[in-house]
């Protein structure tokens, strides 16, 4: 598969994971090998589901810490329709049991805020409000950190 190939495969397969269109960053060494390779390479591998794939990434980014990318692939996941957000609250509570609760917490804060946000957007027929997260999503995947926004 030629660079292009596989840059054009990453790409969408991080509009199926996030659940918007990511913009082509051209240039940017750290989002380039994002792109062809996390999202190109190993997101496309065989083995394991969307589904299986966004629980572990959830359960990776609550043990670090990071609601803000949780909320991401929360709401990437309650979009696609990989997982309710009755099955998000049992996620918490399971994950909140081995990581503890200051972790397990911050999940499931992230969940009810998702939750809520996507009610309120549905509501207003507004839909979903993506923008602080393509604006969170590009500045992970460009080296930059989520918190510098």
């Amino acid at each position: 598969m030629s660079s292009d190939d596989r840059r054009q495969q990453g790409l969408q397969k991080m509009n199926e994971v996030y659940g918007w269109e990511m913009p082509d960053i051209q240039g940017d060494p750290y989002f380039d090998l994002t792109v062809e390779h996390l999202f190109g390479t190993i997101w496309t591998r065989p083995g394991l589901s969307m589904r299986d794939k966004r629980l572990l990434t959830l359960a990776a980014v609550t043990a670090v810490g990071n609601s803000d990318l949780a909320e991401i692939q929360i709401n990437a996941a309650l979009h696609n329709g990989e997982i309710t957000a009755e099955e998000l609250k049992e996620v918490s509570v399971f994950l909140t049991h081995y990581l503890g609760f200051p972790l397990g917490s911050k999940l499931d804060g992230a969940v009810s805020k998702v939750v809520r946000q996507r009610k309120k957007a549905a509501e207003r027929g507004a839909g979903e409000d993506k923008k602080g997260n393509v604006n969170a999503a590009v500045k992970m995947h460009s080296g930059g950190s989520v918190d510098e926004q």
